[in-house]
């Protein structure tokens, strides 16, 4: 199990602040094709950032059993 969590337009899409797929040994990009592309939201994902375990990564990272994968989208405002 893999907990994903969400953070400000990204949760709104999801509609929760995370979600736990069922899946291991699996990158970054196959867990947002596979398990994330029936949210469309494609082009947020596309610009967020990706922590995994608290420790920045990118879409070609591998995550097991247990970890846990962050997407933060870009923070704007004044």
């Amino acid at each position: 199990m893999i907990d994903l969590l969400f953070f400000a337009q990204l949760q709104e899409k999801v509609g929760s602040p995370k979600i736990t797929i069922e899946a291991n040994d699996i990158s970054i990009k196959e867990i947002k094709e596979k398990f994330l592309a029936k949210y469309k939201m494609d082009h947020l994902l596309n610009e967020a950032m990706i922590a995994v375990n608290e420790e920045y990564s990118k879409e070609d990272a591998v995550v097991f059993s247990g970890d846990v994968v962050a997407f933060i989208p870009p923070v704007s405002g004044g």
